[in-house]
């Protein structure tokens, strides 16, 4: 699933290209992406590019007074294709993969959203606010934002006896984290994925706040400048636990585990990240 660090990467790599141009043409392929029915999203067909956005794992594109707002679920994602671009799209090597909708701009540059996955999980809202989407009306502080302090985090932890890689994920709590990250978080704050919030003392949520933020912040740094179809292949690349599992911890030499607890999984340590 794309989390914050390459949604950002994507926003800025398609706000330099887009912002100022207008879209053409607007061809939705699978009718149910569209999750306002009463504004499609040919409504924003012509209206200029002002900026484009993130908020927490979505993208938001401004056009004149309105929103196109982009989930991309579990496989959802862009392919850009610049002006005069043969039909590969920005990765020529990269596979085929479904088009669910497709946006022309008028200097003929073309955005694809596709769905990689079995389930359909992308959606599509053309709204006044972003906060006229549910899932960002909810969203908790975001690790990414400048104003993001050991504070937030706190208070997202709070008193709760609920396992700390779960309350990581969790949007109203904080927002832009999935899977793979949330492992990552841990894995560097050295703290096991299945102990509770409630449990965590000061010196812990000090290195869980650095830890988060650091990460994140890292991994948009890494990312910028990429093209969309780079951003996943470089997400994988650079995970430190998540996914590697079987492999040599890059910290410690032990032997990364696939941990399966209360329904979820997490790849870590079992020495960097021992249970207290």
């Amino acid at each position: 699933m794309p989390e914050s660090p390459e949604v950002q990467a994507l926003a800025e790599f398609l706000g330099e290209r887009m912002t100022g141009r207008a879209f053409t043409a607007v061809d939705v392929v699978e009718p149910r992406i569209v999750k306002t029915r009463q504004r499609p999203p040919a409504e924003v067909q012509g209206a200029p590019v002002a900026s484009v956005t993130r908020r927490g794992k979505h993208l938001g594109i401004l056009l004149g007074s309105r929103w196109l707002v982009v989930s991309f679920g579990r496989n959802g994602w862009v392919r850009w294709h610049p002006p005069g671009a043969a039909d590969a799209g920005d990765d020529p090597s990269a596979p085929a993969v479904p088009v669910v909708a497709t946006f022309v701009l008028d200097d003929g540059a073309r955005v694809d959203l596709v769905e990689t996955g079995d389930f359909l999980a992308v959606g599509i809202w053309v709204v006044d606010a972003l906060e006229e989407v549910p899932a960002i009306a909810t969203l908790g502080p975001d690790p990414l934002a400048a104003e993001f302090s050991a504070d937030d985090l706190d208070r997202a932890l709070g008193t709760r006896r609920k396992q700390v890689k779960a309350l990581l994920q969790e949007q109203r709590s904080l927002a832009g984290i999935g899977n793979a990250y949330s492992d990552e978080i841990l894995h560097r704050a050295r703290i096991a994925p299945t102990v509770h919030a409630v449990a965590l003392g000061a010196e812990e949520r000090d290195r869980l706040f650095r830890a988060t933020t650091t990460v994140l912040r890292d991994a948009v740094e890494q990312r910028r400048g990429l093209a969309p179809t780079q951003l996943k292949p470089a997400k994988v690349a650079a995970m430190a636990v998540h996914g590697r599992g079987g492999q040599a911890c890059p910290v410690c030499g032990d032997t990364i585990v696939d941990h399966v607890f209360s329904g979820a999984s997490a790849q870590l340590c079992p020495t960097c990240q021992a249970s207290p």
